[in-house]
């Protein structure tokens, strides 16, 4: 084979490595906080390769010093960040398994029709593109599969947790007994509690999508882009985790399909909150 055929090779491996490994750093990291720590230390790369070309020795000097403590800043104030990517990345399928899903849409509409009979208030938030990671500190640590039966013991009157609410991620209970923001929009009904209020909030500040189970009422509402859909029923709510899974394998953009252009703003489901 010929010299330049087989340098040409290794460029090309070379690069498709790099190209790999930066790609699935941006993705690891989109969502958290430390995405926004790594744009400023871009940044700094940027302001020190000027100084260096314009010869502004004095300035090289200092950013040279300030990056180099500043990566090991990075891993220490992210760590546990770092952590949890990394744990997840571990457990990432090359092929979805969809049946698994099926089962995970399966489990949480059982448990939410289990809780609307029995009048148990709940709070189960779906994690999306964006990252709940600043929320999981708040709670404790379960890390297991879905199930309605879990669901139900954790959200127990008089249960540890049951105050809190739940964050799945894929097929798994990650914590429970997390704190969520509540919403400052005054527009929102003023008879709704804290649960649906929690819920709102979260969905205002991320993309996840969460379910709430009214202790007064046994009502079913979802949650999502901060608009609140309440009444809902067996086939309804099937209906919308079926499309939140459904497009969250097609296509990036589920935000725009569910939340903007999508069923929950244009008569799909009735008794919406603004």
């Amino acid at each position: 084979m010929p010299v330049h055929i087989i340098i040409f090779f290794k460029a090309f491996i070379e690069i498709l490595v790099l190209w790999f490994v930066f790609y699935t750093l941006l993705v690891f990291l989109k969502g958290t906080r430390a995405i926004q720590v790594l744009r400023g230390l871009i940044i700094l790369v940027l302001i020190f390769f000027l100084a260096q070309y314009f010869g502004f020795y004095t300035l090289d000097w200092i950013l040279s010093r300030l990056l180099a403590i500043s990566v090991i800043a990075f891993l220490i104030l992210f760590q546990p960040e770092l952590r949890r990517g990394l744990a997840s990345l571990g457990q990432k399928r090359i092929f979805s398994m969809l049946p698994t899903e099926a089962k995970v849409i399966e489990e949480l509409t059982e448990a939410a029709l289990l809780m609307s009979r029995r009048k148990i208030g709940a709070l189960i938030a779906i994690e999306r593109e964006a990252s709940l990671g600043h929320y999981l500190e708040s709670g404790v640590e379960i890390d297991s599969k879905v199930s309605s039966e879990l669901l139900c013991t954790i959200f127990t009157p008089n249960a540890p947790l049951h105050d809190g609410g739940v964050i799945v991620h894929q097929e798994r209970i990650v914590v429970a007994g997390c704190l969520f923001p509540l919403t400052e929009n005054p527009k929102i009904n003023k008879l709704l509690g804290t649960r649906h209020r929690a819920a709102i909030g979260l969905t205002e500040e991320t993309d996840a999508v969460v379910i709430v189970v009214s202790e007064e009422t046994g009502g079913i509402s979802i949650a999502i882009g901060g608009k609140l859909t309440r009444q809902l029923d067996k086939e309804s709510l099937s209906r919308v985790l079926r499309n939140l899974y459904r497009l969250r394998q097609r296509s990036k953009n589920i935000w725009k399909q569910l939340a903007i252009g999508g069923q929950f703003r244009y008569g799909t489901f009735s008794n919406t909150e603004e």
